[in-house]
């Protein structure tokens, strides 16, 4: 056999080193083919030194039985593109397969490991694809197995087509040595003696490879392939994933033998019930308005027309005095000091107008390993009723698509949103007035799911905006940090028409001029945003931030004076640690003013406390402090530190007329 080897060999180990992009290419002459079981094949040698992809566990307990020394290393078979996540999970499922294996047949890895006449390691970085088997003799023989086959029964027992081929000699046992000894000495990890032991939690990360390696070394740098190539692999492999997941609900199910009988009937009864679902999925379609923004060409497409994104300044300027127009008009609603229900309503609306590019974002984010957490898809506005929630949502629906759907709060289920999600592009999906049983029972699962969509390659299903009446009082921490909560203190008297009339007067007259505007200018930064995210160093790009900042551009450029909440943003103003307890400092705020009996201020040790009245108003309020007020709660008391509860609430508390007072827990 003679090698030819498009590699230079590095002086101090010997092994390969790739130089300039070339690949090495073993040249083998044919010299016959021949018929052996597994164990022929296998049999006679002393040591084996392997590599693996996809591996029966118990077919890998009889090869071991073959030799006195073994090593084996395990890659990866259905990581994408080798995220840390994905490294962590499949060193934890092989661990455990082997562990129960192992027992199931009662071989004693343990022993052999502890002894060292075992090896076994796992990758920690991208592997190549092959397969190989060296076999190394007491006597000197050796041979190379390679080709197609996995370490597994269905591989080497005849019930699968393969492409094996073998080497014996000197030549290629050394070359396809240093082969293995690079790949080993620069991306695996030793699987331990106590790995292997039944009582070990594999769920704590602490007990993985990987662990003990970032232990030995102080730090491991993992570097996943983002190049075209590499995506378009992973792509193929989420589409060909996506595709599965709707053949899946039509087909049959195996019998208890594990059978699956396919019939001309199966096939016809599984194409009806597709058809069936695509006329489905066609009438949310139609019901739903269909906006695409396309990244890639500049294109913006509302049901199958292409929109003018350079409309008239006339038409410009109209629509953002309509819009100055309509939030002057929250200027009538009770409670409404200092213009807090516009502040809290635009900071809404810079994120409700960025939503149809955030399937996109997060889609791209996902692909490259960093996280969505950015680029929320669900939006909450919380209020009292006559807060003008309904309304609002409605008005930067009309800016928008120039209509103003809404769905009814009784079909939001997780199946039907979800189902909506998959056929509805673009434009945010209103549920008006859910109540806080229907949020909890279906909303909670489908906000926390992050990666709805990226197995389909979904790149513009809509944001789901919740409308919720002030019921919905607790937000937990896992949706919070997820959701785009908008909460407003006021409200309107019902016997005050003349706002009523300008919010029909706005939305009669208002156009998509402003939003045409919005979105050109959006698109000529997104490609920046998406190169970012596949080069970023971890530091996400601002959307909102570049978002509000083209609002206000606008706003400048058409106002005739610009009002003080259209502002700058950025994301901190919508996450900040102290954000989503703001309606619980105006609640404490008003609860100071009227009713001081509800406070007992401890100067001596520090603690303000607050009486909720209801035991489980006091859970909650504990729940949505900040940190460092280091809340607590004993049946109806919320206990705080005092001196951050008086930055917190900008209240002096310690500034009172009354004795200070004890009670007991």
């Amino acid at each position: 056999m003679e090698t030819i080897s498009l590699f230079d060999m590095n002086d101090d180990t010997k092994l390969p080193i790739i130089k300039d992009g070339k690949i090495d290419i073993v040249k083998a002459e044919f010299i016959s083919a021949e018929t052996f079981t597994w164990d022929e094949l296998f049999k006679g040698y002393d040591k084996l030194y392997a590599i693996t992809y996809s591996s029966g566990i118990s077919f890998i307990c009889k090869l071991l039985s073959l030799f006195k020394e073994a090593e084996i290393i395990f890659g990866f078979e259905d990581v994408l593109n080798y995220a840390l996540h994905e490294i962590m999970a499949h060193q934890s499922t092989n661990i455990e397969r082997i562990r129960e294996s192992a027992s199931k047949h009662k071989l004693d890895l343990i022993s052999r490991i502890d002894e060292g006449s075992l090896r076994l390691l796992v990758a920690q970085g991208e592997l190549s694809h092959e397969k190989i088997y060296l076999l190394e003799a007491a006597d000197g023989r050796k041979r190379v197995v390679m080709g197609s086959a996995n370490m597994s029964h269905a591989a080497f027992s005849g019930t699968q087509r393969e492409n094996i081929c073998y080497m014996d000699g000197d030549n290629a046992f050394e070359w396809y040595f240093g082969v293995y000894k690079s790949l080993r000495n620069s991306s695996t990890e030793d699987i331990t003696v106590q790995m292997l032991q039944i009582n070990t939690d594999l769920t704590n990360i602490e007990n993985l490879p990987i662990s003990k390696t970032v232990k030995v070394n102080k730090v491991l740098v993992i570097e996943p392939k983002a190049d075209s190539d590499t995506l378009e692999e992973i792509r193929y492999a989420l589409d060909t994933r996506s595709l599965a997941a709707k053949y899946a609900p039509v087909l049959p199910k195996p019998d208890k033998k594990g059978k699956i009988r396919l019939l001309p009937e199966t096939i016809k009864t599984a194409r009806s019930q597709m058809d069936e679902a695509a006329v489905q999925e066609k009438k949310l379609r139609e019901v739903f308005p269909q906006l695409v923004v396309d990244v890639d060409i500049c294109s913006v497409v509302l049901n199958g027309v292409h929109l003018n994104l350079n409309p008239s300044s006339e038409d410009v300027a109209k629509d953002v005095a309509l819009f100055i127009e309509y939030m002057d008009g929250f200027d009538k609603f009770h409670g409404n000091s200092e213009r807090t229900m516009q502040t809290r309503y635009f900071e809404f609306a810079n994120w409700f107008f960025t939503t149809p590019f955030m399937a996109a974002i997060r889609y791209t984010a996902s692909l490259n390993n960093q996280t969505v957490m950015p680029y929320p898809i669900f939006g909450l506005v919380i209020g009292l009723s006559g807060a003008g929630k309904s309304t609002f949502l409605e008005t930067l629906l009309k800016m928008m698509i120039g209509q103003k759907p809404v769905l009814e709060n009784s079909d939001f289920t997780k199946t039907d949103i979800n189902k909506l999600r998959r056929n509805v592009c673009g434009a945010p999906v209103v549920v008006d007035d859910l109540g806080p049983d229907r949020f909890r029972t279906h909303a909670v699962e489908i906000i926390k799911n992050d990666s709805f969509g990226v197995g389909e390659r979904l790149l513009h299903y809509p944001a789901i905006v919740i409308s919720a009446n002030d019921d919905v009082k607790v937000v937990a921490p896992e949706i919070a940090r997820r959701t785009i909560v908008c909460r407003v203190a006021g409200s309107l008297k019902t016997t005050d028409m003349l706002t009523a009339r300008t919010v029909r007067r706005v939305q009669a007259n208002i156009g998509i001029a402003f939003y045409c505007e919005y979105l050109r200018r959006m698109l000529d930064v997104m490609p920046d945003v998406l190169d970012e995210l596949k080069h970023s160093d971890g530091i996400a790009p601002d959307v909102l931030a570049l978002s509000s900042k083209i609002i206000c551009d606008i706003f400048i450029k058409y106002a005739d004076n610009l009002p003080a909440y259209v502002r700058e943003l950025q994301l901190e103003d919508y996450f900040g640690e102290h954000k989503n307890s703001e309606h619980i400092k105006i609640e404490i705020g008003q609860s100071w003013r009227v009713n001081r009996d509800a406070f007992v201020i401890e100067k001596r040790i520090n603690r303000l406390s607050y009486n909720a009245k209801e035991v489980y108003e006091a859970k909650n309020l504990t729940k949505q402090l900040p940190k460092d007020l280091e809340a607590s709660s004993s049946r109806e008391w919320v206990y705080m530190k005092l001196d951050k509860a008086c930055d917190f609430f900008g209240i002096n508390f310690r500034n009172v007329n009354f004795v200070e007072r004890f009670f007991s827990k």
